[in-house]
């Protein structure tokens, strides 16, 4: 599959996949002088990235594990999602939950994305739901044997 992108600053890095079996692309800040983040403060790290996705899928941006266990930065929203009709730069909100600062360098690594396919449905309103054998068991409730 190809997917459009745009560089919009000459010093933008394309999104790369570190190995041949790798789901998400590295995704790369776009800093002219380096940022740093003071422990809780949260910023958005520019890319210099636009893409153009085709109807139907989604691009998810998610955290580098080696970054959150070795740094404790991560991004604020958990999972962020570009939706295919977005066209501006890709951000990537990041926070340190560390206990010390950390500096962003322009280059680095910093988040990566994964190109999701999705389905739009409808909702259908019903009076009730179909049972299982969970029912209406809550967290860790799967664990249990039937």
């Amino acid at each position: 599959m190809k997917i459009n992108i745009v560089k919009l600053h000459h010093n933008a890095i394309l999104p790369r996949y570190q190995t041949a079996a790798a789901a998400g692309a590295d995704i790369h800040a776009c800093l002219d002088a380096p940022v740093t983040l003071a422990p809780m403060e949260r910023r958005m790290i520019p890319t210099g990235l636009a893409i153009g996705l085709p109807l139907g899928f989604e691009v998810q941006i998610r955290a580098r594990s080696g970054m959150s266990i070795k740094h404790g930065i991560t991004m604020v929203n958990g999972v962020g999602t570009i939706d295919s009709d977005y066209r501006g730069e890709l951000g990537v909100l990041l926070i340190n939950l560390g206990r010390e600062p950390f500096t962003v360098e322009p280059g680095m690594r910093i988040a990566q994305m994964v190109v999701a396919r999705y389905e739009v449905v409808e909702w259908q309103e019903v009076d009730e739901l179909e049972g299982t054998a969970r029912g209406e068991g809550g967290y860790g409730s799967t664990g249990h044997n039937i």
